[in-house]
């Protein structure tokens, strides 16, 4: 072999095993991974946090269920009228929880949350969630923004509607939701509803699941 020839094999070779090792340094020494923007580190997730909004209070004895809900998922509006059913059922057993997962799919998925967190802000938040609820298959789909009709149910429950509008424009209104989202994620929330029952994710496979779950956690069972 012509020594020229030799000679760049073995350049090419040596900058393989440099490139080889810097990636294997990379791998060893990389720091761990950053938590989602807006979440919770490592230690610091909390399936309901003080700024949660909790619909029914059992009292410290009851068993906790939270939903991470996105208002313009069909899924969501179908376990609607089970979840209404199961808070009566359990009234006083349970602390009922709501939290937002707005999917980016879902156009107006996330302007409904901020018109639900505007609400909250006049302590009408559960007067908003059954409204977006109730009207889902008016606005749900539609590939424009509905923040107005959203604004016109603000009207209707004789909502501040100055207080409202600030609200909504508040970049702090949409960081609430956000954050919401970011810990839902990190906490394993991938689709809606996605319900934890004393902390516990559930894996809901049939309709009765979710009240299965409940029941076992009231019996001490789980």
């Amino acid at each position: 072999m012509k020594t020229p020839v030799k000679a760049t094999l073995i350049a090419v070779a040596v900058a393989a095993l440099l490139v080889l090792a810097a990636i294997i340094y990379a791998l060893v020494n990389r720091s761990p991974a950053a938590p989602p923007e807006g979440g919770a580190g490592p230690g610091t997730l909390s399936v309901v946090r003080e700024s949660s909004h909790v619909l029914d209070d059992g009292g410290p004895e009851a068993v906790t269920v939270v939903e991470f809900l996105d208002f313009e998922c069909e899924a969501c509006g179908a376990f609607y009228p089970i979840v209404e059913d199961l808070r009566g059922q359990y009234a006083g057993e349970i602390t009922y929880v709501v939290r937002y997962f707005p999917l980016p799919g879902h156009f107006n998925s996330k302007n409904a949350a901020i018109a639900a967190e505007a609400a909250a802000g006049q302590d009408r938040f559960e007067d908003m969630y059954h409204r977006l609820f109730e009207t889902q298959a008016e606005w749900g789909e539609a590939q424009e923004s509905r923040a107005d009709l959203f604004r016109s149910f603000a009207e209707e429950l004789g909502l501040d509607m100055a207080a409202y509008d600030a609200a909504v424009a508040d970049p702090a209104t949409a960081e609430r939701v956000e954050l919401d989202f970011n810990e839902g994620r990190a906490l394993g929330v991938g689709s809606t509803p996605t319900f934890f029952v004393d902390g516990e994710l559930q894996e809901l496979q049939e309709w009765g699941d979710l009240e299965a779950a409940i029941q076992a956690a009231v019996n001490g069972e789980s």
